[in-house]
C-alpha cells in the first residue's frame, strides 16, 4: 500500500540531521542488541547493577527525518489524515500554556508551563514510537522524565494513577466540533508506569521546540506502547485512586485497552500487530514486545496475562 506523503515543508524548518544522528552507534548494528542485553544479565548474575538500555540508539535504530516525523500525524483534533495536522495546527496556540494539577497531591494549582518545569533537567532521548495501525518511527525527543515532575509535585498514597488531558478548546482545535471522539482527549498510566525511567514528558525533537501537529508544548511519551498512550498539548495532570478510561477505550472498547503495551502477539481485531513498516523504508519488519524495551520494563507487568496488556 502507497503511503501519502505530504508537500514539503520549508527548508528553514527542518534542523540538519547531522547535528543529531551520531553514526558511531551504527557501526556496530547487527550486534548492538546481544551485547547489552547479554552484558546485562552477566552482571545482574554477579549482583551489580546492569547498565541502561535506553533509547533506539541501543538497537542502533537510525532516526526517522524530521520532515516525515513533523508532517505524518495522528493528531484527531486536526483532523483524521495523516498530513491534516500538520496543515490544520497553525490554529493552535501553545503560548502562554498552563497547566492544571488536580487529585490526590500535595501541590494542587493552575501552572504556568515554564513555572511547572523550571529547574527539572532536560533530557534528549532518542525512543522508537509503534503506532497501533502497525507503522513506526525513531524519535529524537527533548523534555524531562515525568517521575521529577511527578517528585516535584508530591502525590499522596492513594494516587495509584495519573491521568492526563488534552486542551478542549474547539476554536483552537476544529475537529472538537464534531464527535469522531469523546473529547477531551485523555490518557492515563499506573504510577509505577508514570515513574519509570523511560517515561517523558516531552517539550521538543530534534533539538528544536516542539511544533503545533506533534503536541506542542507538552505531550506524554512512553516508548513500549503503543502511540495513542501519547496525550498531545496536556493541560490537565490528575492523580487519582481508580484506572482512567482513556478516550480509546471510550471509544472502541472492544479493541482498545488500558495498558496498550506493544505485543506483535496480540493482534488488533482488524489487523495483525506482528509487522510494522517504518516510515521511510518500503519492507516491513517483526515488531519487537515492548517495542523493544522489554529488558527494562517486562518487570512492571510479572504475572500478568499478556493479552490483558493491551
Amino acid at each position: 500500500m502507497l503511503i501519502r506523503r505530504p508537500p514539503d515543508i520549508p527548508t528553514s524548518e527542518i534542523t540538519e540531521e547531522r547535528h543529531y544522528v551520531s553514526r558511531r552507534a551504527w557501526l556496530a548494528a547487527a550486534g548492538v542488541t546481544a551485547v547489552a542485553i547479554t552484558a546485562n544479565r552477566v552482571m545482574a548474575a554477579r549482583g551489580k547493577s546492569p547498565a541502561p538500555v535506553v533509547g533506539a540508539e541501543a538497537f542502533a535504530d537510525d532516526p526517522t527525518s524530521f520532515k516525515d516525523i513533523t508532517t505524518y500525524n495522528n493528531f484527531y483534533e486536526f483532523g483524521t489524515g495523516k498530513d491534516d495536522p500538520a496543515k490544520n495546527a497553525h490554529t493552535l496556540r501553545p503560548r502562554p500554556w498552563s497547566v492544571v494539577v488536580e487529585g490526590d497531591v500535595k501541590k494542587p494549582g493552575r501552572y504556568d508551563l515554564d513555572d511547572l518545569l523550571k529547574g527539572i533537567p532536560v533530557v534528549d532521548r532518542t525512543y522508537r514510537h509503534r503506532c497501533v495501525e502497525a507503522w513506526s518511527m525513531v524519535i529524537p525527543w527533548n523534555g524531562i522524565q515525568l517521575k521529577d515532575l511527578i517528585n516535584r509535585l508530591e502525590p499522596g498514597t492513594k494516587a495509584k494513577y495519573i491521568e492526563f488531558h488534552t486542551l478542549y478548546d474547539t476554536t483552537q482545535m476544529p475537529m472538537q466540533r464534531t464527535n469522531i471522539m469523546p473529547w477531551p482527549y485523555v490518557e492515563g498510566l499506573r504510577m509505577d508506569e508514570a515513574r519509570h525511567p523511560l517515561t517523558l514528558l516531552a517539550t521538543g525533537l530534534y533539538g528544536k521546540s516542539l511544533l503545533n501537529q506533534n503536541g506542542a508544548p507538552l505531550r506524554l511519551v512512553v516508548p513500549w506502547k503503543y502511540g495513542f498512550k501519547g496525550g498531545k498539548s496536556i493541560v490537565k495532570i490528575r492523580f487519582v485512586e481508580e484506572q482512567p478510561r482513556n478516550s480509546w477505550q471510550l471509544l472502541a472498547p472492544d479493541e482498545y485497552g488500558f495498558f496498550a503495551n506493544v505485543n506483535p502477539a496480540v493482534d488488533h481485531p482488524r489487523w495483525s500487530q506482528a509487522r510494522e513498516r517504518r516510515i521511510g523504508d518500503f519492507l516491513k519488519r517483526p515488531t519487537l514486545p515492548f517495542n523493544g524495551y522489554a529488558d527494562q520494563v517486562a518487570s512492571l507487568y510479572a504475572g500478568m496475562d499478556p493479552r490483558t496488556l493491551y
